[in-house]
This record gives C-alpha cells, structure tokens and sequence, in this order.
C-alpha cells in the first residue's frame, strides 16, 4: 500500500500520477495533481466514477483503490452554501455559510450570531494568581486533520474539501507564549496584509466609537428643526401678498370665463347615478360567425413558405445546445426579486381588456380595472344571460385554471395582461332549455354586431413576405401572377417531420 498511487485526468485529457498512502487526504491529491498540471485547483472537483468524491476524507476510507483514475471537473462560478456544524467542548452550533468562507471567517460568523460566545480573542492566565493574560490560539479539526497556523486558518471552506453537504468543525484550543495584546496585533497584521478590506469592517464593529457621533447627529438634529420650520414659513407668502395676487388674477379672468366655469359644475352630480349600471355593461356584443369554416383556412399559401430554410436549422441547433448545457438553480434571494419583478409589472398595469366566448359562440368585451374581481365578473356575465339563473364557470386558455367567483383580483390574482380572452362552460347543473336557447338576452343581443374580418391581400402571408423581400418588384409582380397550388397535408408533414429529425441530429 506504500507504493500506492492514482492518476488525474485533466478537462484536456492530460494526465498526471499522485503517489498516495493510507494517511494522504484527498484535498492534498487535488492540489498536488493541479501544481503538476499547471492548473488552479479552487476552479476544480474530483470526480469517479461519474461521482464527485469526498475530498476532506484521507484515502484509507474513501473507498479508492491504488491506480484509481479521478477526473477533473470544473466547479460552479457561484459560491454553494453548506451547513457548518461546530463542536466547541461538546457544545454544537449550526450555520448555512458560502464555501468560499475562510476557517476564520467562520469561527468570526459563529461569534457574531452566538452571544458570549469567544473563539478568536481568548486569553488566559499561566499561573493560578492571576497575571498576564497568553493567548489561547484556535484549532480546527476537519476529519482528524488539525489548521492551527493563521495560513490555514485563512484557507477557504472549499479549499479544505468542504464543498457540498454538511460537515463538523470540532474547535480546540492551545496555550501560546504570546501575550493576548501581542497576537492580536499580529492577527491583525496578518488580516491586513492578506484581506485589506477586513480589518475596515472589523474596526466599525466596536460600540463606543460609534456612540458618540450618534449624540451629536441628535444633538444637530435638534438644531436644524427649527431651520427646516423656518425654511417652509418662508416659502409661504404672507397673507398680505397673497391677496393682491388672487385680486390680480380676478381680474385678468373676464365674466364670461367665470360663467362658463360654472356650467359643467352640474354634470358631475348627475354622473354618480349612472357609474354602478355602466360597470357591469359590456363595451361591445358580438354576434356569432354565420360561416363553419375559419377564415384562416381560405388563405392560400405556397408550398415554399413552409419549407424549413437554413436559418430554421441553425436556430433548432442552437436551442437544442442551449438546453443541453447545465444551468446553476437560482437562489432564494433571485427568486424573490422575480417575484417582486412581476408583482411591480402587473402594478403598472391600468386596465385590462377581456373577451368573453358564450356557448353559443357569440361574446362579448369588458375592461377590468385592478379592482375589479372574479365575482364583478360573474355579475356582469349575469347580467347580460337570458337565463341568469344557470350556473357556468370562465375557462381561462392554457395551463392556468378557471377563474372563481369571488374576491380574488383579476388583474393581480391571475397575472392578466393586455387583451384576454375567456370562454364560458356550462356546468353539469345547467338545463336543457338553456343549453339550447340563447344565451343573451333580447335586449343585448339586439345590439351585437359582426365581427370585421380584415381582408388579407395575396402575396401578404409567409410566402408573400418572401417575394416581397425580393431586389426588384418585378419578382412579387410574378409571384401574385402565378397559379395558386393547393396544399397537400402528407406532403406538408413529410416536409416538416425532416425538418425535425434534422435539428435533433
């Protein structure tokens, strides 16, 4: 087992031999391996097997044999979080810390969350009287293997193997010749030399130097209000300059704006009345199509408008590329600010325009305000029904469900935008006679009118585009002169089914 050893193979496909023994840890054979390929071991897993092994544990209990072949795997660009479990004398505290913590980063991030609760600064005395206090220096054990030095102890949570899952720090600590002032003021070079932006934050962290600018910014403030008073009086002119202004603009307006200032003054008090009726009252009726066959089937296309281009492929290849590669899950925080994202659009959002389809295939339009609600809806669908008394439900299209007769928002509860349309199913309870019938009443239905079908001209559709985007119009002149072909649906599906089988090749 002395002679034992294992073989990296790199993301190139270079290799390397790491001699091993029972008591080497794996983390030792990822940086040994990196320096002889000449890569940056923090940017790399070990993988067997198609698993990602277990760096912090020593080869003895990894389960590896000797001339084992690990792969190097790249590591994700965002810091993973794991659950850091430190054992201080039998005590256990538990934190979700990012990987590319340091040891002592950690040990300060236990200090900070655990009250009275001292890893870094202990100190304590030689003799039982009492005297100068020595510092009591800290001693992380990950998996029988001991970081004492300020050099490891600086190594980052990835660094020591620690990238995914859980792990228990077990912390112990050690007597120094050093005084307690003296390795304080070295830990604090090293910081600085290593980390200049720690000791910043480290120094902000003391209570009474913040104390006292707190007293005099209170004290300042107390001396600015009446400033601030002043500053708004001022700005408000007295009473003796402000008549003369009114005066002025008195009579700069002759009597007949006056007059006519005071004619629509009655118009808003006869509004009111008519608000509650004109919100359940459809904007629009439509009657329903007189012909069977959709408009959209009379369009002639020719046969190359449906002809997968190179264009076509290129783009199925790079969506097939783009879904084969590995994306990172979002974090907790990033699906938050989605949430708030979509919750501040659907805020913008004034009004909403919906369509509603009756069995009967007439329908009808309302706009939805974002007070409006599921239950106005139902009403004002009642309202226009000859038989208002049958019950239904409104189908929203897609995935999402029916909306509910209730208090739930439009707008903000189904996440509606622009124009919507909805489609009205009768439920089992409803009658015959009503399923038959009408749906609108008479007063209503007298005043649907068709729906305009705009006219396509020829040469506008998919193929039309092609020949219109030709030099010279020459070329769309022959192309809306030519004998229009009917299309053959096998020939159709035939076309697109290569097209298919190409872009997952």
């Amino acid at each position: 087992m002395s002679a034992a050893h294992v073989e990296i193979i790199s993301t190139d496909l270079r290799r390397a031999k790491v001699k091993v023994n029972p008591g080497t840890y794996l983390v030792d054979v990822l940086n040994e391996a990196c320096k002889k390929l000449n890569v940056n071991p923090d940017k790399y897993d070990v993988k067997h097997k198609q698993k990602i092994i277990d760096l912090t544990s020593p080869f003895r209990t990894s389960g590896l044999v000797s001339g084992a072949k690990l792969e190097l795997v790249q590591k994700s660009k965002s810091a993973s979080v794991v659950s850091i479990a430190l054992d201080v004398g039998g005590k256990r505290f538990t934190k979700k810390l990012p990987n590319d913590f340091t040891l002592w980063q950690t040990l300060r991030q236990f200090e900070s969350s655990e009250s009275g609760l001292n890893l870094t600064g202990r100190g304590s005395p030689r003799d039982q009287n009492g005297g100068q206090l020595y510092h009591e220096a800290p001693i992380v054990n990950i998996m029988g293997r001991e970081y004492a030095a300020l050099e490891d102890l600086n190594k980052t949570l990835s660094q020591c193997g620690i990238n995914s899952g859980s792990m228990v720090l077990r912390l112990s600590f050690r007597l120094t010749e050093k005084t307690l002032f003296e390795a304080m003021s070295d830990i604090g070079q090293f910081l600085k030399d290593v980390e200049p932006d720690q000791p910043k934050t480290e120094e902000s962290k003391p209570a009474p130097v913040p104390e006292e600018p707190k007293v005099e910014s209170s004290a300042a403030e107390v001396v600015e209000e009446p400033k601030v008073e002043s500053n708004v009086e001022s700005s408000i002119p007295p009473p003796e300059t402000a008549a003369p202004a009114a005066a002025e603009q008195e009579e700069t307006n002759p009597p007949g704006d006056l007059m006519d200032a005071d004619e629509p003054q009655p118009q808003p008090t006869s509004s009111p009345p008519t608000e509650p009726v004109d919100r359940f009252l459809p904007t629009s009726v439509f009657v329903a199509p007189t012909s069977t066959t959709p408009a959209a089937v009379n369009i002639q296309e020719d046969d190359s408008a449906y002809e997968p281009t190179i264009a076509h492929a290129q783009l199925r290849q790079q969506q097939l590329l783009q879904k084969a590669q590995n994306t990172r899950l979002k974090s907790d925080a990033e699906l938050a600010a989605i949430k708030a994202e979509e919750a501040a659009q659907l805020a913008k959002v004034t009004k909403v325009e919906i369509k509603v389809r009756f069995p009967d295939q007439t329908s009808a339009t309302w706009v939805a305000t974002p007070e409006e609600t599921g239950g106005w809806l139902y009403q004002a669908i009642r309202a226009t029904m000859a038989h208002p008394d049958q019950p239904f439900k409104l189908v929203i299209p897609g995935p999402r469900t029916h909306v509910e007769d209730g208090n739930k928002k439009l707008i903000a509860g189904y996440k509606l935008k622009g124009s919507q349309l909805f489609n009205l199913v009768w439920e089992d309870g409803a009658s015959g006679e009503a399923r038959k019938g009408g749906f609108l009443k008479e007063s209503v239905a007298s005043k649907a009118r068709e729906i305009v079908i705009p006219e396509v001209p020829q040469g506008g559709g998919v193929g039309g585009g092609r020949s219109e985007a030709g030099p010279s119009g020459s070329s769309s002149q022959g192309a809306t002169d030519r004998p229009k072909r009917e299309i053959d649906p096998e020939a159709l599906k035939k076309k697109m089914g290569k097209f298919f089988k190409f872009g997952k090749k």
